[in-house]
């Protein structure tokens, strides 16, 4: 295949669509969780990832784990959590077996903003997705996202 080959055109034709469906979702659930919330797409990312833990074996992720749940590196997630934290959203504490481990709560504060901040971030998806529908050429994309009904495994 060269560069100019028309599958390789058509490939990238298609990643073009899909960052742009992405960006342009991203961008207006972004606008409404900071309008309503006050916070990001990342922080409200993080507080729904950590809400979903458990307690007992296998219950809490690993900050490698919740640096690729949420899309970032893991110096960026650590940031992150220590944004959120000093926000009274999240805490830290030691692994009881691993005393090198930290696992990363939700506190009931950041609970309450998840709970308050998610039908935003559910209308501000619809309406991007509505609105990028109306595109002929995001609106194939559009479709398969409706159709997911399972997270994709990492």
């Amino acid at each position: 295949m060269t560069a100019t080959d028309p599958a390789l055109t058509t490939l990238s034709q298609g990643w073009c669509a899909l960052s742009l469906l992405h960006g342009r979702i991203e961008a207006h659930i972004e606008r409404a969780l900071q309008a309503g919330h006050d916070l990001s797409v990342r922080e409200y990312s993080l507080l729904d990832v950590l809400s979903r833990q458990h307690d007992g074996d296998g219950g809490h992720l690993q900050m490698k784990q919740v640096a690729d749940a949420v899309v970032l590196s893991q110096s960026a997630t650590t940031r992150l959590v220590t944004r959120l934290e000093d926000r009274g959203l999240l805490e830290r504490y030691l692994c009881p077996t691993d005393r090198r481990g930290i696992y990363t709560n939700v506190t009931a504060a950041g609970l309450e903003l998840l709970d308050e901040a998610r039908p935003t971030n559910d209308a501000a998806l619809r309406e991007a997705l509505d609105e990028a529908a109306r595109n002929p050429d995001l609106a194939p994309l559009v479709r398969v996202v409706e159709t997911l009904k399972t997270p994709v495994p990492a």
